[in-house]
């Protein structure tokens, strides 16, 4: 049920994107009104991309920390804007720069192909990012003979591994919901539900991404679940995704995976920090914002220029 103050909200943050001339991005784990109010919904990169080409002012991201970096990067002139600066990622946070950059140095003929969910710094120190879905692509272009460093991720390095064939080393860093899974719980899912598809994002762990139908990024899950002729889906990943399948098919049924603890453990808590009012606030107030100095900015976009030449 829409409130009265939840209304009030939303014609607040429609007269201040006017003002502003903002755009409003919101990623799939966002809370859905959240995902409702946005003028593009997808993952991180995609949703840069997009504001990037709009003749916006103003970036107003409802994702985390590391995705309004990007954005920032992306449109170095457009002021870009998070509802809450605490919005951070378990992934960035267990890959400090500092440390980064010392096991770099310790591996100086490594290739080093770094997965999005990194902080500028750490995309700075990058050769190569990489998203979910063009990972498998740009290692496959790595001449055979250049070892590879694969950061931060270790479940997404150890399914592109098996996926490659190519031996990688690997950060040690996970995501904190796609860790929490339950295998067990899963697989009763699956005996109440037999004609039931799992699917999966590949920061799942090797043995749930070992029984999953179907593996792909969000964006993949989102299009799988539009074409599969199953009805029913487990969903492996953050249960934000699931809104936007319920609107894209609305006809099947969605299952958010169980985790370990009787917890909300498949919501991101950094992701769900973000609420309608501080949207409301941040856009009123033009803080938080991203601030990068325009060394790091350039630093940082030449790797992920490199991933848009080779994911072509």
């Amino acid at each position: 049920m829409i409130t009265a103050h939840a209304i009030e909200y939303r014609e607040e943050i429609a007269r201040l994107k006017r003002e502003l001339n903002a755009v409003i991005l919101a990623h799939y784990y966002q809370e859905s009104e959240i995902q409702d109010l946005a003028d593009f919904t997808g993952d991180s990169l995609d949703l840069s991309r997009r504001a990037a080409s709009t003749d916006a002012n103003v970036i107003v991201f409802a994702g985390v920390h590391f995705m309004a970096e990007t954005a920032k990067i992306l449109s170095p002139d457009k002021t870009v804007l998070l509802p809450d600066l605490e919005a951070g990622c378990s992934l960035a946070e267990g890959c400090p720069a500092p440390e980064y950059r010392a096991f770099r140095a310790r591996h100086p003929d490594h290739v080093a192909i770094t997965y999005i969910n990194c902080s500028a710094e750490v995309k700075a120190e990058s050769d190569i990012i990489c998203t979910s879905s063009s990972a498998e692509t740009i290692i496959q272009q790595v001449p055979p003979e250049r070892p590879i460093l694969f950061a931060p991720d270790k479940n997404l390095g150890a399914y592109l591994i098996r996926r490659t064939g190519r031996e990688m080393l690997l950060w040690q860093g996970t995501c904190v919901v796609h860790e929490a899974f339950n295998l067990t719980k899963i697989l009763q899912v699956l005996l109440e539900h037999p004609d039931a598809e799992l699917i999966a994002h590949p920061e799942c762990e090797e043995p749930l991404l070992e029984r999953a139908a179907f593996i792909g990024s969000t964006s993949a899950l989102l299009r799988h679940v539009q074409t599969s002729s199953a009805h029913t889906f487990i969903v492996a990943t953050e249960a934000g995704i699931i809104h936007q399948m319920k609107k894209a098919a609305p006809e099947k049924e969605y299952i958010p995976a169980p985790p370990m603890a009787d917890c909300a453990c498949n919501e991101c808590p950094y992701m769900k920090l973000n609420t309608v009012e501080k949207l409301y606030r941040c856009m009123r107030d033009h803080r938080p914002e991203i601030v990068l100095s325009a060394d790091l900015m350039d630093r940082a976009r030449i790797p992920i220029e490199r991933m848009l030449a080779m994911s072509r």
